[in-house]
């Protein structure tokens, strides 16, 4: 299981080295999705409580090429993954979410993305957040995040938004907030200008572009984020817990296009 520590330093060289071997893998893996979306891919449950948490043989077969390109290149290294677990390393590992929106995948939606990030035992350094079938991929180290599309490369940057009345807000499913969230999610979306259901990891990606300047899902993991940290940081925008705690770990994510907004959000949201 992924766990804090103390964190491991990288050069600026290795650090760049390491965003470019995101950038290759996840192109490389995220091929495998392409012969089972929209093809009738078998779809197994996870859970056996009546809920349901899907998981089909593209999520296993990403993430084994994922593993074994991790493997190949820095064997030190430690690994998280989705479907396969977590291998100890050295202090870094490589966390992987091999189709973040499952959901969505086997429904025919668009809104799903590989993500492959690696943690130094405090946070995220790099991530990379690919969409194979639109060829669109989102990366970043903390310090800039760039998009991607069919050979052309781009900065990009959050909107400047001048507050929540003005906010574009988006969120996978406001019913996966429990309790005091649910409340507090409500004062969120009666406080925006406009707010989107749907997207998983997309709506991380829109908020690193411009496009929303409010992401926000409950009861995320380790692997559901953490690619989508540096991305989001690397563009000008915020990460953090509701309770305004480093996300690395997961649970009640917010992401803002500044810190004044998020700051805003999360007064609102914490009543």
């Amino acid at each position: 299981m992924l766990a804090y520590s103390d964190p491991v330093s990288v050069s600026e060289t290795l650090r760049e080295e390491l965003l470019e071997f995101a950038v290759e893998a996840v192109v490389l893996a995220g091929a495998e999705t392409l012969p089972f979306f929209r093809a009738g891919a078998a779809v197994e449950n996870k859970l056996g409580d009546g809920r349901f948490d899907p998981v089909t043989e593209a999520d296993r077969a990403v993430e084994i090429v994922l593993r074994d390109r991790i493997k190949a290149r820095f064997p030190g290294h430690g690994i998280c993954g989705e479907e396969f677990g977590t291998d100890s390393g050295n202090g870094l590992t490589w966390v992987i979410d091999p189709i973040d929106g499952t959901r969505a995948f086997v429904s025919g939606m668009l809104h799903w993305g590989v993500l492959l990030a690696l943690f130094d035992g405090a946070r995220p350094l790099v991530g990379a957040m690919y969409q194979p079938f639109t060829e669109e991929l989102w990366c970043g180290d903390g310090r800039k995040a760039e998009f991607h599309h069919r050979g052309k490369v781009r900065p990009i940057s959050t909107r400047q938004c001048s507050g929540l009345g003005d906010a574009v807000l988006a969120t996978t499913n406001p019913g996966l907030f429990q309790g005091e969230g649910r409340e507090g999610f409500a004062r969120l979306e009666s406080a925006v200008k406009l707010a989107r259901y749907g997207g998983d990891c997309y709506n991380f990606g829109m908020v690193a572009m411009g496009y929303v300047d409010l992401a926000t899902d409950a009861r995320l993991n380790p692997y559901d984020i953490q690619a989508l940290m540096p991305i989001i940081e690397g563009a000008g925008g915020v990460v953090t817990t509701y309770g305004g705690e480093n996300a690395s770990m997961g649970g009640d994510v917010l992401a803002s296009a500044s810190i004044e907004l998020h700051e805003a959000a999360l007064r609102l949201f914490n009543g």
